[in-house]
């Protein structure tokens, strides 16, 4: 019976994100399996500590990518297996009574998903929605960011009821304004200890200084107060902070896309120019500690360097002679990843983990589309060192192989209750699980 329902509301969500996806149209992803970003490699599993395994697929959710064998990369001893499949699965929240939301931007739902012993049985929370992204939980409250607007749910019971509206007017493709110009519409959001809300609103497009001056402002990270109240801006300057959430300490962290196509900053023959050998490793991405009125940069400044304590250079394109902002005086990037590497979802684990995992920052690394040698998608872990992060390193990797060629995408990473890290990935139409040994 269980395993009925789940193939037949499976079939059903699958055939809405198809539709979803031929009426999208412009899509520059290109389906599983296939890759046209050119050649690459990744790190040997000797190199990095992980090892190779085969992903464990159930037959009914054998469907590509997983028709053929595909393997992964993960510490010694952990396992990997798809859980489940969804159309582009986005960002993940575990409720308090131990259900997986997954939020379906495409489909416009929030999906809950059940753990049992034959696998999840899963049913539409929420429905009809605009562009749901973000989801966070505060006690039995659950915030929703959708396109548009965020929303807070008393959750209880498996059900989401008494919707009220946290913040509105945010801005999207249907903005009259930006008559459908809008790159990064889907939006973050965390809760931090005080109750305060913070959501991300990203940029219209890769340089839009007037973002800055919008209302409300893009290229944002914004609060609203505990108990309610008018958004107000908590950072400036961040292009696409889609990972957002908040660190042992209290502290939001955001997981920024920065800029594509800089040119040459240094004087030379091909300062001012966008050269590709110099695109390819500029700017790094960026994973930032927020605090009240901090400014990351975008679009007059980037970070350069790393991995760590990134000073922030001018953009040469947009800040030639420094007089639209500073960027020698704003604090150090606290850390970074590859240019291009499209973080996504930001979660922290505080013990949940076996060593050298048990505390730190999990990110779901996207991989590059505009670099020539491209980077490689992951699920990235930075240790949590002395109320900061430490460097990069890979959780699960293996997505992607020699020639370039991708079968998966990781969008977002979180430990559930059981020990295990879920995993979305909405390349492969993906929910995996990512197993400690005896987990």
């Amino acid at each position: 019976m269980q395993g009925s329902r789940r193939r037949s509301f499976r079939r059903a969500v699958l055939a809405t994100g198809l539709a979803a996806v031929v009426l999208a149209g412009c899509s520059s992803t290109p389906p599983p399996g296939t890759d046209s970003t050119g050649t690459g490699s990744t790190r040997p599993p000797s190199e990095t500590g992980l090892e190779e395994v085969t992903v464990t697929v159930p037959d009914d959710l054998a469907a590509a990518p997983f028709d053929e064998p595909r393997k992964a990369l993960v510490p010694k001893g952990w396992t990997m297996s798809v859980w489940q499949r969804l159309p582009k699965p986005r960002l993940m929240a575990w409720t308090p009574d131990g259900d997986l939301l997954v939020s379906l931007p495409s489909t416009g739902q929030v999906i809950r998903m059940q753990p049992t012993g034959a696998g999840p049985l899963y049913s539409a929370l929420l429905d009809g929605l605009d562009q749901p992204h973000g989801l966070a939980f505060a006690g039995s409250t659950l915030y929703v960011a959708q396109s548009d607007q965020v929303d807070a749910y008393d959750y209880a019971d498996g059900r989401a009821s008494h919707p009220r509206v946290v913040a509105s007017g945010l801005p999207d493709a249907k903005s009259p304004d930006l008559q459908g110009a809008y790159s990064h519409a889907l939006k973050s959001v965390a809760v931090g200890p005080d109750g305060a809300v913070y959501f991300s609103i990203g940029s219209t497009g890769n340089i839009s200084a007037s973002d800055r001056t919008a209302t409300p402002p893009r290229a944002t990270i914004m609060r609203v107060p505990p108990g309610g109240g008018p958004a107000e801006p908590f950072a400036t300057g961040v292009r696409n902070g889609t990972g957002l959430a908040v660190a042992p300490d209290g502290a939001v962290w955001t997981a920024i896309n920065n800029r594509d196509n800089v040119a040459v900053p240094d004087a030379g023959p091909d300062y001012g120019r966008v050269v590709p050998g110099y695109v390819d490793d500029h700017p790094p991405e960026s994973l930032a500690r927020l605090t009240p009125g901090r400014e990351l940069g975008w679009p007059y400044c980037n970070p350069d360097g790393g991995p760590a304590d990134l000073p922030l250079i001018r953009d040469v394109q947009t800040n030639a002679d420094g007089n639209e902002l500073d960027c020698a005086a704003l604090p150090p990037i606290e850390q970074s990843l590859g240019a291009h590497s499209a973080p996504l979802g930001l979660s922290f684990v505080d013990g949940a983990l076996p060593a050298p995992y048990a505390r730190g920052a999990l990110v779901g690394v996207h991989g590059s589309w505009n670099r020539q040698t491209p980077q490689a998608p992951d699920v990235s872990f930075f240790p949590w060192q002395d109320g900061g992060l430490g460097n990069q390193q890979t959780l699960v990797g293996g997505f992607q192989t020699g020639d370039g060629a991708r079968w998966g995408r990781p969008v977002a990473a979180v430990v559930g209750p059981d020990g295990a890290v879920y995993v979305s990935d909405d390349y492969a139409d993906a929910i995996y699980r990512v197993a400690p040994p005896g987990r």
